[in-house]
């Protein structure tokens, strides 16, 4: 597949991102791991105000965003470090979705103020960034900053007290809960999967 880099640790590269959503069709979309169908009733519970203020990090050309708001969730705020993909994702769903708001911004350096949000959700972004050559369990120094650098600032945005981080990966615990750990905080942990499994991590501030 074209799209497919020769290496994963150019999922880590923004110039590989801005090269693939170049290429794609405009109406291309890819989706990490579970599909939204497959965890709605899950999303339900952790967020049962469909009025939440909800940032997603690394949206890409997902599904996700798109069927939330189509199940009621319409104060959904996208970032991406993609142009790219920001703006195609901005043409896609202008008509039909117009309360969705697309921006072009770093998750390991948030533009927005403190308490900001009710919600934030990671579907895969963190692993993009985990992708460094290196023991797994012992990380580079650089993916161990970079995860710290967004899991600090999603904290720091998110309603202290309310405030949800929704993160859905394939990382085992021992592997991700390093990065989740923070004072003044609560980590829950679900396994979802009855043959390949995935977690959903979600931490409460």
């Amino acid at each position: 597949m074209a799209s497919l880099p020769a290496k994963n640790e150019e999922y880590r590269s923004k110039e590989y991102w801005d090269q693939r959503y170049s290429q794609e069709d405009e109406d291309s979309s890819f989706d990490w791991f579970k599909s939204y169908g497959e965890i709605s009733s899950t999303i339900h519970d952790i967020i049962p105000d469909r009025a939440a203020r909800i940032l997603m990090l690394g949206c890409g050309n997902s599904k996700l965003t798109e069927q939330m708001y189509d199940d009621g969730y319409k104060n959904i705020v996208n970032i991406d470090y993609s142009q790219v993909v920001i703006d195609k994702m901005q043409r896609r769903h202008a008509e039909r979705r117009p309360e969705l708001t697309w921006l072009e911004m770093d998750i390991r350096d948030l533009k927005f103020a403190d308490d900001a949000f009710d919600v934030a959700i990671d579907k895969g972004t963190m692993d993009a960034m985990m992708t460094s050559k290196g023991d797994v369990w012992d990380p580079p120094a650089q993916v161990i900053e970079d995860c710290e650098r967004e899991v600090m600032e999603v904290v720091r945005v998110l309603k202290k007290g309310t405030g949800r981080f929704v993160y859905l990966t394939f990382g085992q615990p021992h592997f991700r809960k390093r990065y989740l750990t923070k004072p003044q905080t609560t980590l829950e942990v679900k396994e979802l999967g009855d043959f390949f499994h995935y977690y959903l991590y979600i931490l409460r501030t």
